[in-house]
């Protein structure tokens, strides 16, 4: 496997690439992000997986089993043993995976609940390529089915997702992990200046997004009208009048 290490002042970001055998003549390849806290492994790493040969669903299952695993290992090193175990098991997940897959095409839609939607604020403080940053910034939300808006106004920058948490959770990762910026020398950065301004589950009150879009707003009326619409109201007044001092 290919081995990564990033210090980071809120632990130590590991990126993996391992070659899973899953057939006799069919490899895998999984892209592994582990993010270590400052008080593991007592408390278990965030965990990102990747594939071009995975769905994305079946990327989530894969996260889901190697989280459940980690937590039988607390208070010793894991990731080596995780790995180990994901190499053993990963054909069983991707089996098992499919079959969930076609049980739940035979279920109404109506059966699924809007209590397992989450809406986060976030706040970037700027982007100096804009034009790279947004265009990431899409893909993961598509890539993760989250909607919302990518909000613009003056040197304001806000993000709102919603979606499932577990995606919003791994999109965070992506978000602190990932080289999305440059900095003022334009070297290539990691974006060390978000903030998670709210983090709440969606209310009958609240608009629920079908798309992920990026709008800029010429005023602040304009940017409260969004949120307005959206039935935030009282979340843009808390949150974003105080970004303009």
């Amino acid at each position: 496997f290919i081995f990564w290490y990033f210090p980071e002042t809120h632990g130590i970001t590991f990126r993996i690439q391992i070659n899973v055998k899953v057939l006799l003549d069919t490899d895998v390849l999984l892209k592994l992000l582990f993010h270590l806290p400052v008080n593991y492994p007592s408390t278990p790493p965030d965990i990102s997986v990747n594939s071009d040969q995975l769905t994305r669903a079946q990327c989530m299952d894969v996260k889901d089993k190697l989280l459940e695993q980690a937590k039988k290992h607390l208070s010793e090193p894991m990731v080596h043993e995780l790995i180990l175990w994901i190499q053993q098991h990963l054909k069983y997940i991707i089996k098992q995976s499919a079959t969930v897959c076609n049980e739940k095409t035979t279920l109404s839609k109506g059966t699924s609940t809007e209590d397992g939607i989450w809406m986060f604020l976030l706040h970037l403080d700027h982007m100096r390529a804009k034009a790279k940053y947004v265009k990431t910034v899409e893909k993961w939300a598509l890539d993760l089915r989250l909607t919302g808006r990518l909000m613009f106004m003056g040197k304001i920058i806000l993000i709102l997702l919603q979606g499932d948490r577990s995606n919003i959770k791994e999109y965070l990762i992506l978000q602190k992990t990932s080289k999305v910026d440059v900095d003022s020398s334009g070297k290539k950065c990691k974006e060390k200046m978000m903030s998670v301004l709210c983090e709440t589950k969606v209310q009958t009150q609240h608009k629920r997004f079908q798309t992920f879009e990026v709008k800029e707003y010429s005023t602040l009326d304009e940017l409260q009208k969004e949120f307005e619409t959206a039935g935030l109201t009282t979340l843009f007044s808390e949150f974003v009048p105080p970004l303009l001092k």
